[in-house]
């Protein structure tokens, strides 16, 4: 099951935290993973563990919110492999503060990222797709577009962009064989978090991290890893009856919180 031999998978953000996990559990499973991300070194490191286990991938430096640079990495891969199978819209940002404190600097920098970094993607990955028969687009959402979360202003509104893209998208492609789903993860534990703690809670790292913890019913964070598993059954054959869905993954936190 979940076999994605002789698949080729773009995943943005891919070389850390919860884009880490996915292109290795993709690549696991038999893909040809390109990542894509602006920290090079971190892309790169990814890479490399997964050459060393045994399976393929390669790295782009890319910022997403650039079209002509999205783009140009599409039309190589697309000219090297003969296809892109899979789209992973994982690249994104986080923002704090309200409508009232959040300049129209941050928000615009938010909107460049989390909306047109998705669009940029799919915007060049699709005609790929439609030429070869079909394929696969995920995108994350998050949690924050479903509930009010107190400071994510701009954050929440760009992942509640995501979601409806997701459902356009499905909408208007559903003829080519192209499945898009988007899902919505809780709090995951990650080096994004670990960071975060430190910057604004100095010295009280641990009881911080227990109380985001309880904040989600089950108890505490979600693993990358288990983002990644439910990516990959999104991505595999074994969920070809899925599309314009989106998957909360958050530990019970919007359902049993409201």
């Amino acid at each position: 099951m979940f076999n994605l031999k002789q698949r080729i998978a773009l995943v943005t953000g891919g070389g850390n935290g919860i884009g880490k996990a996915i292109s290795e559990t993709l690549s696991k499973q038999g893909a040809t993973v390109y990542i894509l991300d602006v920290n090079e070194e971190a892309g790169k490191n990814t890479v490399s563990k997964i050459l060393e286990n045994g399976n393929q991938a390669h790295f782009f430096k890319c910022d997403v919110s650039n079209q002509k640079e999205v783009q140009n990495i599409a039309q190589y891969i697309y000219d090297k492999e003969g296809k892109i199978d899979i789209l992973i819209n994982n690249a994104g940002i986080a923002h704090i503060g309200t409508a009232e404190n959040t300049s129209a600097e941050d928000f615009n920098r938010v909107i460049s990222v989390n909306v047109n970094g998705v669009y940029n993607c799919v915007y060049s990955c699709i005609p790929f797709m439609k030429k070869t028969g079909g394929g696969v687009i995920i995108n994350m959402a998050s949690a924050a577009s479903a509930i009010g979360l107190p400071d994510r202003f701009a954050y929440s509104m760009s992942k509640g962009a995501v979601t409806t893209m997701t459902y356009s998208i499905a909408r208007d492609f559903v003829k080519d064989n192209i499945r898009c789903n988007c899902i919505a993860p809780g709090r995951v534990h990650t080096p994004f978090v670990d960071g975060y703690l430190k910057k604004h809670y100095p010295g009280q790292e641990a009881e911080m991290f227990e109380k985001l913890s309880k904040t989600q019913p089950v108890g505490r964070m979600g693993n990358p890893s288990e983002i990644a598993t439910l990516i990959l059954y999104l991505c595999s054959d074994e969920a070809s009856f899925i599309t314009g869905s989106n998957y909360p993954i958050d530990g019970g936190f919007v359902t049993l919180n409201t």
